[in-house]
């Protein structure tokens, strides 16, 4: 198994962009492993194409332009395909490093039920159990549940290599970002497998288990690893990875 991605900054066009994502997906066997045929996937996906054009047209009437830079740590946005849409167990053996083939895998250091346990934080304003329909509107992102999702604004957040993690998640908090789930750090290595280099690996602080163990992402046998980390403990090699906000098709962006 082998992917493509961006390696330099150009100009960027976000439908072209949404339909790549889409198209990559597609071709790891997304549709299947949710139960349902390409063209339903597509169609299901199909309504946040909008979303994602509008937010990249109003980064450029405020006087900016959005890029896409998966080198240098930053993309401007993710189609997200939560857990109970998808299993965890199925999308990390569906990422591979830049230019590699071994898939990725969840580390062993996760004990049997370990990985349910880790939801995303109330913070992150999304569903914070597999059963979404469980979750009332003032818990969840209007309309995130059981559909993919877009994340905006990602950044890898190597500047916290070797700061302590609960100390990053605050400064994170503090600009008015927010923390990426294992679902959405998932995502990101799929659909930019040169994000995840050697020493520019990062954390999932979104997700938590309600113990000190942060869950991160970094590179073990030549392959991307979903792993944890203790919340007190920096690593040279492991930043924090944070978002702008997130919308789902009946919301607007979350900041």
């Amino acid at each position: 198994m082998t992917a493509t991605t961006t390696t330099t900054e150009t100009a960027f066009d976000a439908g072209a962009e949404f339909d790549r994502q889409v198209r990559t997906l597609t071709g790891l066997g997304y549709p299947a492993l949710a139960g349902l045929a390409p063209k339903e996937f597509g169609a299901l996906a199909a309504p946040l194409r909008a979303r994602a054009v509008a937010h990249a047209d109003a980064a450029a009437a405020a006087g900016g332009r959005e890029s896409c830079d998966p080198e240098g740590g930053r993309v401007p946005f993710l189609l997200v395909v939560p857990r109970n849409l998808v299993p965890i167990e199925e999308t990390m053996p569906r990422t591979v490093l830049h230019g590699g083939d071994r898939p990725g895998f969840v580390d062993r250091s996760f004990e049997p039920g370990a990985l349910e346990r880790f939801v995303a934080t109330r913070e992150t304003g999304l569903p914070r159990d597999q059963d979404a329909e469980a979750e009332t509107a003032a818990d969840s992102v209007a309309g995130v549940g059981a559909v993919p999702y877009l994340l905006f604004d990602i950044e890898r957040g190597e500047e916290f290599c070797g700061v302590v993690p609960h100390e990053a998640m605050g400064a994170v908090a503090g600009r008015g970002r927010t923390l990426l789930t294992i679902e959405e750090g998932i995502a990101l290595i799929t659909l930019f497998p040169g994000i995840l280099v050697k020493n520019k690996c990062f954390s999932l602080g979104g997700s938590r288990s309600g113990d000190r163990r942060v869950p991160a992402l970094w590179i073990s046998r030549k392959a991307p690893k979903l792993g944890w980390c203790w919340q007190g403990n920096p690593h040279t090699w492991l930043g924090m990875a944070s978002a702008g906000g997130r919308s789902a098709t009946a919301a607007e962006p979350q900041e």
